[in-house]
């Protein structure tokens, strides 16, 4: 496989002195590597860090900066890994690293941990761009999660095919920005009168800026997206339909009786696109978001829903575990251990 250029270790800011001292690491790493150094006892092992099942590689640069900024002499290790973005089997070995085990046993948990949470992140967004191919997917998680996990977890979904991500610190990495549509926010400090928050927001905004309006406000997809293009014309790039799973949109409350009509459904999808088509509007797009899982995606596919992209609100569901399998990398004698760090 040709060599792909890595980030380089500056961009993930990590607090090194606290990581070399132990202050993010499991405990019992912590003693081990007080033990081996007090006894002087200097054992080279063999590291082999695999997951147990089939993923969607994500944090190996974070990993791999961990280990260069964080062990005691980097150029005692050996290092060798697969590159972020790959699709990972069962068992197979995603790092190694051969070494003084002294020099690296107090970093376990913390390569272990990034693997764990951006791979979940990277696997989860892989699955519902796969599902959603060819329409595209936005990674917009910012309000769910603790801030700080934001650029990781921005750069893991966008290696894994999201288009673009709702903050500029989850596009750092790659040296982009965040995008985002007219929010129910400032539809709400203009009145809810969606068509004027639009146009402010088109007014104020760099003309290099997708125009993108919410129109579920008055829960009246259909009338506030005509209501919507009829004010911005061509300077509209598309309507998000966002209805709540709690709510029938109005144009659907007719059409009730063989489908589930909460929330976002294809048959309010096909509304919105038949009213814009109708007044000329085909040039305004539908982007859904609201519970978006790939089972949710191929099930809006399969009833026929026609839309531009999707939003991922959250993609962080479920475990990824990292194990490691030291062996001695004299004797061969296998050293049965590692830790299951679950996705945080």
């Amino acid at each position: 496989m040709a060599r792909r250029e890595r980030l380089d270790p500056s961009i993930f800011n990590l607090p090194v002195e606290k990581m070399r001292s132990g202050y993010y690491t499991d405990k019992y790493f912590v003693r081990t590597r007080e033990v081996l150094l007090a006894d002087e006892h200097h054992p080279r092992v063999l590291m082999q860090v695999f997951g147990k099942s089939r993923a969607f590689l994500g944090g190996i640069d974070e990993a791999i900066a961990i280990l260069k900024l964080c062990t005691i002499e980097w150029h005692d290790l050996e290092v060798h890994a697969l590159y972020d973005g790959e699709e990972i089997r069962p068992w197979e070995t995603v790092l190694t690293i051969e070494g003084p085990y002294a020099a690296f046993a107090h970093l376990e948990t913390l390569y272990a941990g990034v693997l764990a949470r951006r791979t979940r992140v990277g696997t989860n967004t892989r699955e519902v761009v796969e599902a959603a191919r060819p329409k595209d997917v936005m990674f917009f998680p910012a309000r769910h999660d603790h801030w700080l996990v934001q650029t990781g977890d921005g750069y893991a979904a966008h290696i894994a095919g999201a288009i673009g991500v709702s903050t500029d610190a989850q596009a750092s990495w790659w040296g982009s920005e965040g995008i985002g549509t007219v929010p129910h926010a400032l539809i709400a400090a203009y009145g809810g009168d969606t068509a004027l928050a639009t146009q402010k927001f088109a007014e104020h905004m760099p003309k290099d800026v997708n125009i993108i309006s919410l129109v579920d406000f008055d829960n009246d997809s259909v009338g506030t997206s005509l209501a919507v293009a009829r004010a911005l014309g061509p300077r509209l790039w598309g309507v998000r339909l966002d209805t709540s799973s709690t709510l029938v949109d109005r144009s659907v409350i007719p059409q009730m009786g063989s489908f589930d009509p909460r929330g976002v459904n294809p048959q309010l999808v096909w509304n919105v696109r038949r009213a814009l088509d109708a007044e000329r509007f085909q040039h305004v797009k539908i982007v859904v978001s609201g519970g978006f899982t790939a089972e949710k995606i191929r099930a809006f596919e399969d009833a026929g829903g026609r839309v531009w992209g999707r939003i991922i609100p959250v993609s962080r569901s479920g475990q990824i575990r990292f194990h490691g399998r030291r062996s001695a990398a004299r004797e061969q004698a296998v050293w049965q251990g590692g830790t299951e760090i679950p996705a945080q």
